[in-house]
């Protein structure tokens, strides 16, 4: 690097060095934005409007706390420059309440930047679906700033649907499945066979029973629920878990919030301390 005898440098050859580093730092961010269409126009979903609502979300100091560690890295491959983007379909008919949750908990832990955008043959959403994943951000953003990305397009399909890696992977279908995926992002499944199981049998109940089954079927698994809450604060023992956000997305929807049983009363006021909830509720507005 040229040096003038006092040993200072060249101050042309800094404001070089400085453009360059721009240069790059520049390249590297369209880099990213492309990666990141990519990943949504790639797909056969990406017939989209002009409906189109961003939010920038960083991590917040009041995080809820789950055991275990995760990796990013590890979950979804290494960052190469580009954002990793979570891309979901959904139907506005059936909102996925469960998925909002798991995003107000993705963005305690990460910094993600939150894309809502309508497919075309969805002819209108209600603007509490646009505005489901944050308020919209107008100002411009750099990529390359988030760890995660989160797109959810609202679109005229019959089942929830989810792509992270458009070249390596087949869509993930069904809400119980995907907000499995996203827990993993949170927390790892917990090593004990018997207390996994749990969270699953949990989950499948949420989706399978009270979502979908008669009146009768939905009072047994409240029953069921009523005793488990009745030994533990939580579904899966002490510790919140998807066991607790798919009954609760489940329960709400399904208007079974009146009447309800002391301890799962007891277990809605508690869950609904945690304040992630909030998003899902406005959902059903």
């Amino acid at each position: 690097m040229p040096m003038y005898q006092n040993g200072e440098v060249d101050p042309a050859v800094k404001a070089l060095e400085a453009r360059q580093d721009e240069i790059m730092r520049k390249l590297y961010e369209l880099k990213a934005a492309v990666e990141g269409l990519a990943k949504t126009v790639t797909t056969p979903d990406a017939d989209l409007d002009l409906t189109v609502s961003s939010s920038l979300s960083s991590k917040s100091s009041n995080a809820t706390t789950f055991k275990g560690t995760t990796d990013l890295d590890t979950l979804l491959g290494k960052d190469l420059g580009a954002l990793r983007d979570i891309v979901i379909n959904a139907n506005p008919a059936q909102p996925p309440l469960t998925l909002v949750v798991l995003h107000s908990l993705l963005c305690q832990r990460y910094r993600v930047l939150s894309t809502v955008h309508v497919h075309s043959s969805v002819t209108s959403v209600p603007p509490q679906l646009l505005s489901c994943l944050g308020p919209r951000h107008a100002d411009s953003y750099a990529r390359n700033m988030f760890q995660l990305g989160f797109t959810l397009i609202w679109k005229d399909v019959p089942n929830l649907q989810m792509k992270f890696s458009i070249q390596n992977m087949c869509p993930i279908e069904g809400e119980a499945n995907v907000a499995r995926f996203l827990f993993k992002l949170l927390a790892p499944y917990p090593s004990d066979p018997a207390l996994a199981t749990l969270i699953d049998s949990w989950v499948d109940r949420a989706f399978f029973q009270l979502a979908k089954c008669s009146g009768k079927e939905k009072a047994t698994v409240l029953q069921a629920l009523n005793s488990s809450l009745g030994r533990n604060p939580w579904l899966a023992g002490p510790e919140f878990s998807l066991a607790d956000i798919a009954c609760y997305c489940c329960v709400l929807r399904n208007g079974l919030t009146s009447s309800l049983p002391t301890n799962v009363q007891r277990w809605l006021n508690s869950c609904e301390n945690l304040g992630h909830f909030g998003p899902a509720k406005l959902l059903l507005q």
